[in-house]
């Protein structure tokens, strides 16, 4: 995926965040979706009827603010002469903001995927469900560690571990038991076993056969209990065909899944999930070199190195949620700008003593993609699902950069 796709991914998902927060006093929020093969005159033809059923909406403020919706998605709609190759999709609402306030909103999206249908939705909330499941991650692959006391089922979907259900087993352990045979208390164990394979296989079936495409399954486990299970049969014609590995695990719980990945990047080169670990373990050898080596961390210090044109690779955790403000005062025009979490604070004036004004505001992320564009810096964009992701964020502050060359900076 190329820097500008990452970054129209990126751009899509925080829209989509902002879109998810926002909620009308009424059935007043507006969306709209338009399909790549629909006519844009069908379109406005569909909204004027709309337009003139809601002049019967029995509240007068909600009658206007959706009517003043509809007046601006046709306004808009008039600059298109077809939809676009994946279609258009429109947000536009007055939504509540404080006390019994509301402000006019309206987002304008090209969706990463084809828009399937024609749906017109008014209500308190904007419809999101279709887009959210364009940014889920398309590979998807089977996890299943596994031994005679339990089993646990999961998936990997992109660089997302997610653990769907842990089994454990009645399987007795194979210490004698006074009064019993060796051979009647072996065979009561063997029955066990199978008893309790049959049951991981129904519930792997159950789980894994919802996904119709499922890239792969991966199977972990200590000893030849695996390989007992794959070979009893106990999974389905179809998923059986899907088995790309089998790998040795010390672990067969939650944890085992992660030690299972974890074995599986060492030889699937093409799993997301491999290419973010080859990039966090290299920065961190840089990292660790007496001489600090060709990496940076922490906000400051990699700006720096991307205004030296020193970066090549910027490494930022997708979890970063940052802003970047810049405040002017009215009177003697001195700036100040600095990094904001959260909603934007006053800020006062140290000569003049009074409230400075934002004049620009930009999301940390997307302003690092500028100075990454000016110096040619390759952007990667690391998940925080993941344990690699998780160090990024909460050790390195969210950023790193991999360097070029040794700079002033390090």
């Amino acid at each position: 995926m190329s820097m500008d796709d990452d970054r129209k991914k990126y751009e899509f998902r925080r829209s989509l965040e902002e879109l998810e927060k926002m909620q009308g006093r009424g059935t007043e929020l507006i969306s709209l979706y338009i399909p790549p093969g629909r006519q844009i005159s069908d379109v406005m033809s569909y909204l004027r009827e709309e337009y003139s059923q809601s002049s019967n909406i029995k509240s007068k403020s909600t009658r206007k603010n959706v009517m003043s919706a509809i007046e601006s998605i046709m306004s808009r709609l008039k600059y298109f002469k077809k939809p676009p190759k994946n279609g258009l999709v429109f947000f536009v609402g007055h939504v509540s903001t404080r006390g019994d306030q509301t402000e006019m909103v309206a987002y304008v999206l090209e969706p990463p995927e084809p828009v399937q249908s024609f749906l017109y939705r008014c209500d308190s909330r904007f419809y999101l469900e279709p887009l959210k499941d364009m940014l889920g991650h398309k590979d998807v692959y089977g996890l299943l560690v596994i031994d005679r006391s339990e089993a646990t089922i999961g998936f990997l979907k992109g660089r997302r571990i997610e653990t769907v259900k842990h089994i454990e087993s009645l399987v007795p352990s194979k210490h004698h038991q006074g009064g019993q045979s060796s051979r009647r208390f072996e065979r009561l164990i063997e029955q066990a076993v199978h008893e309790f394979f049959k049951k991981v296989g129904d519930v792997a079936n159950e789980v894994f056969l919802s996904v119709p495409d499922l890239k792969g399954i991966l199977i972990g486990g200590p000893g030849a209990t695996k390989e007992f299970f794959v070979k009893g049969e106990y999974l389905h014609h179809e998923l059986r065909k899907k088995i790309i590995d089998l790998y040795d695990t010390g672990y067969t719980n939650e944890y085992g899944l992660r030690e299972l990945v974890a074995k599986a990047v060492e030889t699937l080169q093409d799993l997301e999930i491999a290419k973010e670990k080859a990039l966090i373990n290299r920065f961190l050898k840089e990292v660790m070199k007496p001489d600090g080596g060709l990496a940076v961390y922490g906000e400051e210090d990699v700006r720096k190195a991307l205004q030296m044109g020193a970066v090549d690779t910027l490494l930022i955790s997708e979890g970063l949620r940052k802003m970047r403000v810049r405040w002017r005062c009215p009177q003697c025009g001195e700036e100040v700008e600095e990094t904001v979490k959260g909603e934007i604070p006053e800020k006062r004036c140290e000569k003049c003593n009074v409230n400075m004004n934002v004049v620009e505001k930009q999301d940390l992320i997307e302003q690092y993609f500028d100075l990454a564009e000016q110096t040619s810096a390759k952007v990667e964009l690391i998940s925080d699902d993941s344990e690699e992701g998780q160090l990024l964020l909460k050790a390195f502050g969210g950023m790193a950069a991999l360097l070029r060359y040794r700079s002033q900076v390090t």
